[in-house]
């Protein structure tokens, strides 16, 4: 076994709703790994349109997406560019409508808001319709639910949910949660995942760790 190849955009056969995002996505403040898809029945191929959100160059976030991941249809990424200042007494962005509104206002104030950017570890599964705000970090191995509002990062390994998202179950405990951490079978190269699905698939990891 070899596995299919992460340079096609759509991997299914007869199924061009499902494709893996990195060769779709050329935006270079978005960094996707290999295999992760997106489901979409309009097709994926609009993902940055679609689904990164207020995702200006100009303000240097990136949106970061580790690989093996799996994006259902609906889900969105809002980034920094979304957010407006609040150090003063209204939100409203009168500077970007210019015409003499611009004068006097401080860009730092704007600035203070800003997140950083957002990561996506490896092996991750955001449900439909899910929300994903600025400067969060999802850890490997994580389940978002669906139509769940992701305000704050997310542990590794940890099922969220709802909105604001909260940890509602861990899918394994803290001591086998650090094993497959160390494991990272998703940084292995690719034919060796190939020769180990059972291990990487199973709920034995100890047979994991054999394979490292």
């Amino acid at each position: 076994m070899t596995g299919p190849n992460p340079h096609i955009k759509h991997p299914i056969a007869m199924h061009p709703r499902v494709g893996f995002l990195k060769p779709l996505v050329t935006a270079p403040n978005i960094e996707i790994g290999d295999f992760t898809y997106y489901d979409d029945p309009e097709g994926p191929d609009k993902f940055a349109e679609k689904c990164v959100l207020h995702h200006y160059p100009f303000i240097g976030d990136r949106l970061i997406i580790g690989r093996f991941c799996a994006i259902a249809e609906g889900a969105r990424f809002i980034m920094n560019g979304a957010n407006h200042a609040m150090s003063g007494f209204s939100t409203y962005p009168f500077n970007i409508f210019g015409h003499g509104w611009e004068e006097g206002f401080d860009p730092e104030t704007w600035s203070k808001e800003i997140r950083g950017d957002t990561v996506v570890g490896n092996d991750v599964w955001i449900g439909m319709d899910a929300v994903i705000m600025p400067g969060v970090n999802i850890g490997h191995g994580a389940i978002v639910a669906a139509k769940s509002v992701v305000t704050h990062d997310v542990p590794p390994y940890a099922i969220v949910a709802g909105n604001a998202a909260k940890v509602v179950k861990m899918r394994f405990d803290e001591f086998t949660v650090r094993r497959l951490l160390k494991a990272a079978w998703w940084d292995w190269p690719v034919d060796k995942i190939s020769r180990n699905l059972d291990a990487i698939r199973g709920a034995d990891i100890s047979k994991l760790e054999a394979a490292v």
